[in-house]
């Protein structure tokens, strides 16, 4: 048999969940487009047609309907391309998380997902029934299996398919980042290949949907798991890589490789795309946010100007008595070095009339957090009422570190629409300040090298009332992170005051991060879908 090629099109595509309309004309724009080009095949993510995850719109009876509809739009495009697309099917067995192959406008076959994650932010199970069978379709006389997301995570799908006769796999992703993800994801691909004996088209989701951001980064593995191609992240893209086929089997593969992104670069470039598709496909004109000289909400407000704009993007200092001068000099700096729209708005009148209200209800009792809790609670009030006039979001901008052991106010600093730093623990923000300053030094230096303060009492500090950051960071990670018991980090040499105080702290908090807002996930045990732990209970983490 004489070689010949098959051109296969990465469609790494940003989606909207629930817009199937949209998603769909994104499918047909694609396939046009590859069509100009002479592409033999075009793969999408999983789940295209809703986006992912779906959620309970799966539940929704229209859904069925409204998917079936897309796929009659796509089919009569008729064009002269294979397409492989990913939408939820009500079958026989159930609803199936399905990947159609569509040639020529005729639907030639479909494979039901075999793996289903129910585990971290994946729910599946609650919605989907497994497939059991392989599906190996014929391209261009190469015989090419189809699989989706998980089941490429799992051992015995390559063996199945390969003994199914295919000698390439498609595998449809909506796979969401975590902090070296990209890297795990192409060691595992490179056991799948040598599994399989066969290569890897692995196309991957971009964008943010909620908490979650999918980094894209699809790329195509030979049958010894070297990579061929890999696609930009944090971007749509669409790269074309040409595989030779030579007695019904790849013989070598040719595609443009991106080199991976450093590791900080991409968890800013995280945080920029999950805050700008947030606010974006939420249909929020710009968002608001509080700049109160400190590192956090300075952090906070380079990602937003990054994702947004600085048009769009507006600081207010709400200074108090306890405010430094210092302060107030470095968040009127890097708002100009960022060129957003900065106002100052004094909170001491709202206070002083709130006291005066509560004067009766007080009297005879000593200053504490009631106090210093009222100051976040007038700024709170402050920027919801900005966001409600002007339809800007608010951002808030309180670190994991803060949020794990409630150092932060339930209504005033917590008050907001989207959490930028929400997994982000205080030593990264201090990592990737210092980052995104060798972008362009947008933060002013003394920012980064003073030590943090709520500035809600005279010469307060962070410390005063936490360990030191690297410390507490550390015993935050293995009880959260690892579900390493106290006893088990008190062995690794933290002083058993620290531990027991900082895990009391977690876990008496729940309650306040219940109510917080969504915000990018970092990690694989972000506060939100990753780590559900119920608010009353009575359970104690000593060993």
């Amino acid at each position: 048999m004489s070689e010949q090629s098959l051109s296969v099109c990465l469609a790494q595509l940003n989606l909207v969940v629930g817009d199937i309309q949209s998603n769909t004309q994104k499918v047909l724009a694609s396939a046009k487009q590859s069509v100009e080009k002479g592409v033999d095949v075009v793969i999408f993510p999983e789940l295209t047609l809703t986006g992912y995850p779906p959620e309970d719109l799966l539940l929704r009876p229209s859904l069925k309907l409204r998917v079936e509809q897309a796929l009659q739009e796509i089919e009569e495009a008729a064009l002269p391309i294979t397409l492989v697309i990913g939408y939820p099917k009500v079958t026989a067995s159930g609803l199936q998380n399905m990947a159609g192959v569509i040639e020529n406008g005729r639907l030639v076959a479909e494979y039901a997902k075999q793996h289903l994650p129910n585990f971290q932010v994946f729910d599946e199970k609650r919605y989907f029934i497994e497939g059991t069978q392989p599906c190996v379709v014929q391209i261009k006389g190469l015989p090419v299996a189809i699989s989706i997301c998980e089941d490429i995570w799992q051992k015995g799908i390559m063996t199945q398919a390969k003994q199914a006769g295919a000698k390439l796999m498609l595998n449809l992703n909506a796979s969401p980042f975590h902090i070296d993800k990209p890297l795990h994801r192409e060691a595992l691909l490179k056991e799948r290949a040598l599994e399989g004996a066969m290569p890897i088209v692995y196309v991957n989701l971009v964008g943010g949907q909620d908490e979650l951001v999918f980094d894209g980064g699809s790329v195509v593995v030979d049958q010894q798991g070297n990579v061929k191609s890999r696609a930009i992240t944090y971007d749509e893209a669409q790269p074309v890589v040409e595989l030779a086929i030579d007695d019904g089997a790849v013989s070598s593969i040719d595609g443009k490789t991106e080199p991976h992104r450093e590791k900080l670069d991409s968890i800013y470039s995280a945080l920029v795309l999950g805050t700008k598709d947030y606010v974006n496909k939420n249909g929020f004109k710009g968002v608001v946010l509080g700049l109160s000289g400190g590192i956090d909400s300075a952090l906070t407000l380079a990602v937003a100007v990054d994702a947004l704009g600085k048009e769009r993007v507006q600081a207010i200092m709400m200074p108090f008595k306890y405010t430094s001068q210092m302060s107030l000099h470095d968040a009127e700096d890097e708002a100009n070095r960022l060129g957003v729209e900065y106002k100052v708005m004094p909170i001491e009148p709202m206070f002083d009339a709130f006291m005066g209200t509560l004067a009766d209800e007080f009297e005879g009792t000593k200053v504490d957090t009631t106090e210093e809790n009222l100051q976040s609670r007038c700024r709170g009030v402050l920027l919801m009422a900005m966001s409600n006039k002007k339809g800007s979001l608010v951002l808030t901008t309180g670190n994991k570190s803060e949020m794990a052991v409630g150092y932060a106010t339930l209504y005033g600093d917590m008050a907001g629409g989207y959490g930028v730093l929400k997994d982000v623990f205080k030593t990264l923000v201090f990592e990737l300040s210092k980052y995104r300053n060798t972008l362009g030094e947008v933060i002013p230096p003394r920012v980064i090298s003073r030590p943090p303060s709520a500035e809600l009492a005279p010469d307060q500090v962070d410390e005063d009332s936490l360990p030191a950051y690297p410390v507490l960071d550390e015993i935050l990670r293995l009880y959260i992170e690892e579900d390493q018991s106290a006893q088990a980090i008190i062995a690794k040499g933290f002083k058993e005051d620290e531990v027991n105080r900082v895990i009391r702290l977690v876990d008496i908090n729940e309650y306040k991060r219940r109510q917080a807002p969504v915000g990018v996930r970092l990690t694989q045990r972000g506060f939100g879908r990753d780590r559900r732990y119920p608010i009353t209970n009575g359970w104690r983490a000593g060993i």
